[in-house]
């Protein structure tokens, strides 16, 4: 029989343990779903640690059972989660609190002034001391700091996701440099720690280098499964751990999307587009480009935050439906063709949470009339959506002095066609869609079996393992229509919000009273 992998795809609310065979093929999987946080305060998401590893013994286990006639021939295994989680362990590698997530919205005392002059004057002079202020407040580990002293003090080693699971399964504290987003004192230019005198590390305030840990490249063996391991998940003892990289990395490498004329898109929990280049090129200016999990490369990155998690937001909380919000979104999907482009002049500014760049910024929906419908309401977001991502797109291909003809898609968004053929008419450009959704797990797969030798490179992988099984082409009179409403409608309402947006935040904070 042929080889297999097995790929672990650890998100926000489920972990997904999957076979993939050398031909790409997804074999089977076994989805483990849970609660994406709690919160012991508002703004604050937090999530056992302890339940992830739970939720992922549960998954290998009911794959291995449901596979047993497979399971012999898993040559290695990889896994690949959600970006931009903090977790403290102590010297025997305990979770010293809860995991803090990427939608936590507390922030740490910026404590501006108190940064050394050189970098304040940098900062300045290139315009970033909003945008710089705003990193530090978001940066978890310094919120420890600040409010958990005794936390810090004990924390013998602070990890990402991804690192943690690491070790659970081989006992080594390492992780991939493609795996290293977040709020972490990482150089991604050089893809290592940031050194003393780099610009950036005292935004970090006591952050010693001895709290952090090895890091390797992708397609690396990091260890091999323990003992221990083996008892509680089911995976055979001994097997190759092989490290791939982030969720959002490996959906670009599961698409093929690898080369200077494609870039990805992930309708996700997080919407983005991603670029990959072989030169260090910033999708903003002192926005960092994140480490692509293909050798060499870099994946400079829009994000939309909250992203698709908007169409279940208002599904949920607007529209009564007798079945699940998937349920409900499906039928919604369905019914997209009925609400013509432009949703009838109803535009969405889809900022339900700030970006580094627009850290006022406010969701918002402009153009409502009597005519409108929850399916006016729903395209609306979806376009909203992919207004952000292509200006996004428009900034990084000139950063990057590209041209991108065509775009792959991958997340839950990506397997309904409707959305799949707005994209094609709103980007102007063909979408690709390959042979399954689950392109995160595909594409840590394609690292696990170049690094098992399998293949020999990522390009003779990703020709063997990636099949675009489906191809959207825009419809150029729709173009043309979403094309003025981005230019004359979408790319002025921020500006024109943005001084009622910082009025709005002052309100929030009790800055302003009557």
């Amino acid at each position: 029989m042929k080889p297999t992998v097995l790929a672990l795809d650890c998100g926000t609310q489920s972990i997904r343990a999957m076979l993939f065979d050398a031909d790409g093929n997804l074999i089977d999987k076994v989805k483990e779903t849970y609660e994406p946080y709690f919160s012991i305060k508002e703004g604050y998401c937090e999530q056992h640690v302890e339940l992830y590893w739970e939720k992922l013994c549960a998954a290998t286990r009911k794959l291995k059972a449901n596979n047993r006639w497979v399971w012999g021939t898993v040559k290695g295994v990889t896994v690949t989660t959600m970006r931009d989680v903090g977790i403290c362990v102590d010297k025997e590698m305990k979770p010293l609190r809860p995991a803090v997530l990427w939608l936590d919205r507390r922030e740490a005392d910026v404590g501006y002034d108190k940064l050394p002059l050189k970098s304040r004057l940098a900062f300045a002079v290139a315009g970033m001391r909003e945008t710089v202020e705003k990193t530090v407040a978001e940066c978890k580990c310094l919120w420890i700091q600040q409010n958990e002293p005794e936390i810090w003090k004990k924390t013998y080693k602070y990890l990402q996701y991804s690192t943690y699971l690491t070790y659970r399964l081989c006992g080594e504290t390492v992780d991939s440099v493609a795996s290293m987003i977040g709020h972490i004192p990482f150089d991604y230019k050089h893809k290592r720690w940031m050194g003393v005198k780099h610009i950036q590390r005292p935004c970090f305030a006591d952050f010693p280098e001895d709290k952090l840990f090895p890091l390797v490249e992708p397609g690396t063996v990091m260890g091999k499964i323990t003992a221990e391991c083996a008892r509680e998940t089911g995976i055979p003892e001994g097997l190759p751990l092989i490290a791939s990289g982030s969720d959002k990395g490996c959906e670009t490498l599961g698409t093929g999307a690898v080369y200077r004329d494609t870039a990805a898109i992930s309708f996700g929990t997080t919407a983005t587009v991603q670029l990959t280049t072989r030169k260090y090129r910033e999708p903003e200016k002192f926005l960092p480009a994140y480490p692509a999990v293909y050798p060499e490369m870099y994946n400079p990155e829009t994000i939309v935050y909250r992203g698709y998690w908007m169409l279940t937001w208002f599904v949920n909380e607007f529209v009564k439906r007798t079945g699940g919000s998937a349920e409900a979104e499906h039928e919604f999907d369905k019914k997209l063709p009925a609400v013509p482009p432009g949703s009838d002049g109803l535009v969405v500014e889809p900022y339900w949470s700030p970006s580094l760049k627009r850290t006022e910024a406010c969701g918002a929906m402009l153009g409502f009339t009597e005519k409108h419908t929850s399916y006016h309401i729903y395209r609306a977001i979806i376009e909203g959506i992919n207004f952000a991502l292509i200006e996004g797109l428009k900034g990084m291909e000139k950063r990057a002095h590209t041209r991108v003809m065509k775009l792959t898609v991958s997340g839950g968004g990506a397997q309904s066609d409707e959305v799949c053929q707005i994209a094609a008419d709103m980007f102007g450009r063909t979408v690709q869609r390959v042979q399954t959704y689950e392109t995160s797990g595909l594409g840590a797969a394609i690292c696990a079996f170049v690094g098992l030798g399998v293949y020999s490179d990522y390009d003779e992988a990703i020709r063997n393992m990636v099949r675009v099984t489906r191809v959207f082409k825009p419809d150029k009179n729709n173009h043309r229509k979403y094309l003025t409403i981005f230019r004359k409608v979408y790319q002025p309402i921020y500006k024109r919000l943005k001084p009622i947006n910082k009025t709005i935040k002052k309100l929030k904070k009790g800055d302003i009273y009557v």
